[in-house]
């Protein structure tokens, strides 16, 4: 952007800030192989924050350095890198681009003031950066464009800017402008010109990296022309987003506006989030300081992105949900802090990386950790006063202590034993409560079994721990099926937990069909007799009982009704018929799920003053079930989903067509914003275990849904008929 110099930020040393206005905080967003986490390590590499193979002092990288990444070759967790440039300190939060782990993203997006979307010249820009760029829109937060792989044969950077254009820009054409045009070197030995250097559009000079440093110097007429080209576009672009008014006037007029004011116009267009200029970045080669481009996008990132300052006021309330007055960004004012991501280490236990909204974090100070009490998702409810430990500076696996974390910044807290991603942290003689952020419901289901009884022992509390990491899982113990069930994304963050589960916790656990929640109910009035009669020795047993069953309307389960008359069964041994046919109807009669909507009606049966006990009263109860369900029809009810999938307007069809495949109802459409269509539609559960990945599927990624449930209904006599089987087969 600029033509100034810029002192890097020293290895070695964990940057600081002491003011808010020294600070920026900026999150990476685009899509898997967009090459965010290369751009991180050039950018700290260009900051000096690293050594010239790319690595931090004890040999890892910046980024990605977890080992389950390193199987994987994708990030699949959240990590910041600070760095030091023009002394700012910039908190970059580099996410991963894969679909399930949005809530990694989602964390990101919290804790940033600014987005810097990442995109390759070679691969486009894929349904789920564009949906996060609205979202971004939708809030105001500023954004910038960087395009990326541009060594790649089929890479085309004026292509690219302009697609850009079309799709960031869609509501403003003009707002959405590359800054620099790029610099073509020699083409190499295989057809391919690479890029060698930027042409500054506003500074007029070009920046050459040949060398592998950054080289700056006067354009020769050639490239000037080529400036002079798209310089106007630029320069109208900033001026229509300037606060003063009379600029377009005196620029159309012919007067030549200076550098420093253009400049300033558009770093203040960018930090209101109005201008989105676009880049471009490369690696550095092998023996280079600089990558390419890198210096510019430091330059814009100190200079054009927003301090802390100036984000809106955080909402805040007491733990009780009593009204409490906005805070600021004031490292004076009262603490409100948020964790934004846990993790856990072999060595230190539980890490917590923290965004501080407001005061001033101190190490081994007492803080009140606010909990949202996501039971529903297997989280504990906590609401604790918590004595915090050391407060680090990530980088890479390296951990560098600060003395204190100010309002605005990000850093780790080691030791708080509680605290869980989304919690508060604030002052224990003033507690507060920020509102949570919003995060995708796992709706793709893995049910577990230990592997041994040593796993058993260590499941529940492993489990525990990794849905306390990740608020995107929820824990279910599923009381009609008896399974334990891990609610994710999708299947990548399914191998993620199983891997974390083996590998920092130590507990070996296999996959297990998913059962989904049937029920069983008669389907016409059928009669049963329960004949308990034994005798060895001593007391004996002796019950009969008769019983009439009749179905009744869903959702009125199990009633129970006496008409014994005279004495047949004795008062006292009716509640035990009674225990026993409910104990049976919970038991299942024709493939295991339990009895619902009938009516038992107990009518006649037998004692003995003697051997008639409570037990042989339940036993006889459970025979009369048992034999009214042989003579009548079991129908198997199933349970039905109300399914709500946002999807662009092309992909309607395909979904439309493909929950029908999946016996669903389509009930509806309706408009969700600018080419969005909401379909709502009725399936049963049982056809989509899988939506979760086959929606991702038909709607290229772009798709989205929420399910809740309806009812209970009959389930086809064919499927029934397989569940029924698969049921005396004993799977």
């Amino acid at each position: 952007m600029g033509a100034t110099s810029h002192q890097a930020g020293a290895a070695g040393r964990a940057p600081t800030a002491d003011r808010p206005s020294s600070l920026r905080n900026v999150v990476l967003v685009g899509h898997s192989g967009a090459g965010k986490t290369t751009l991180v390590e050039a950018l700290a590499l260009t900051a000096g924050a690293v050594n010239r193979a790319g690595r931090v002092e004890d040999g890892t990288a910046v980024s990605d350095y977890d080992e389950i990444e390193h199987r994987q070759q994708r990030s699949v967790q959240l990590s910041l890198v600070p760095v030091e440039w023009a002394g700012i300190k910039i908190n970059i939060l580099d996410t991963p681009g894969y679909a399930d782990f949005v809530g990694e993203l989602r964390a990101g997006l919290r804790a940033a003031d600014a987005a810097l979307f990442v995109v390759s010249s070679s691969d486009g820009i894929d349904g789920a950066t564009r949906m996060v760029w609205d979202e971004c829109a939708a809030v105001g937060m500023p954004r910038a464009i960087v395009v990326t792989h541009l060594e790649a044969a089929r890479a085309d950077y004026a292509q690219m800017t302009t697609v850009c254009g079309e799709i960031f820009g869609a509501e403003d054409p003009d707002a959405v402008i590359p800054l620099y045009l790029p610099l073509y070197g020699p083409p190499g030995p295989d057809g391919h010109t690479p890029v060698a250097g930027l042409l500054g559009l506003l500074s007029r000079r070009v920046y050459d990296y040949t060398s592998g440093e950054r080289v700056e110097r006067d354009p020769e007429p050639a490239e000037l022309d080529l400036i002079s080209g798209a310089r106007s576009r630029l320069i109208e672009g900033i001026i229509a987003e300037s606060e003063d008014e009379s600029l377009m006037d005196r620029y159309l007029g012919g007067e030549d506006i200076d550098f420093k004011t253009l400049v300033d116009d558009l770093e203040r267009a960018v930090a209101r989030g109005t201008f989105h200029p676009v880049l471009m970045a490369a690696p550095a080669a092998d023996g280079a300081r600089q990558g390419l481009g890198t210096v510019e996008l430091l330059e814009l990132i100190t200079g054009g992105f927003p301090t802390p300052l100036e984000r809106a006021a955080v909402a805040v309330t007491a733990p009780d949900g009593a009204e409490r007055p906005a805070v600021t960004c004031d490292p004076d004012g009262p603490l409100v802090a948020e964790v934004v991501k846990t993790s856990s280490d072999p060595y230190v236990g539980r890490v917590s990386l923290v965004r501080v909204f407001s005061g001033t974090l101190r190490p081994e100070e007492t803080v009140h950790v606010s909990g949202h009490g996501l039971a529903d998702r297997g989280h504990e409810d906590h609401d604790v006063d918590e004595r915090i430990g050391t407060l680090t500076s990530p980088f890479g696996k390296q951990q560098r202590t600060l003395t204190q974390v100010i309002a605005g910044d990000l850093a780790c807290v080691a030791k708080l034993t509680r605290a869980e991603t989304g919690d508060t942290l604030s002052a224990k003689d003033r507690p507060l409560l920020m509102e949570p952020w919003p995060m995708p419901d796992p709706l793709l289901p893995l049910a577990i079994a230990a592997h041994s009884k040593a796993d058993e022992d260590k499941l529940s509390q492993g489990l525990a721990r990794l849905v306390a990491e990740d608020p995107t899982m929820r824990l279910e113990q599923n009381p009609d099926t008896h399974q334990v069930v891990l609610w994710c994304l999708g299947e990548a963050h399914q191998d993620v937990a199983l891997e974390r589960l083996r590998a920092r916790y130590g507990v070996q656990v296999d996959p297990v069909p998913h059962k989904v929640s049937l029920r069983e109910t008669f389907g016409a009035k059928a009669s049963g007799r329960g004949r308990h009669v034994k005798q060895s020795g001593g007391h004996g047993q002796f019950a009969i009982c008769e019983i009439e069953v009749e179905p009744l309307p869903p959702g009125s389960g199990i009633e129970f009704v006496d008409k014994v008359v005279g004495g047949a069964v004795p008062r006292q041994f009716i509640p035990s018929v009674e225990k026993g046919v409910r104990t049976q109807a919970a038991r299942g009669l024709a493939a295991g799920y339990p009895l619902v909507d009938v009516r038992i009606t107990l009518l006649d049966g037998k004692a003995h003053s003697v051997d008639s006990s409570d037990a042989a009263f339940q036993t006889a109860g459970a025979l009369a079930l048992r034999e009214a369900a042989a003579e009548a029809r079991i129908h198997l009810l199933e349970p039905v989903a109300e399914l709500a999938v946002l999807v662009p307007d092309e992909y309607v069809g395909p979904v439309m067509s493909d929950l029908a495949g999946r016996r669903g109802r389509v009930v509806g459409t309706e408009q969700a914003g600018a080419g969005r269509t909401q379909v709502r539609a009725e399936i049963p559960e049982i056809e989509i275990g899988r939506y979760a990945v086959e929606l991702r599927s038909v709607s290229h990624g772009t798709g989205r849904f929420t399910r809740a449930y309806a009812r209970h209904e009959p389930m086809p006599p064919q499927i029934a008929d397989k569940v029924r089987e698969q049921a005396e087969k004993g799977t």
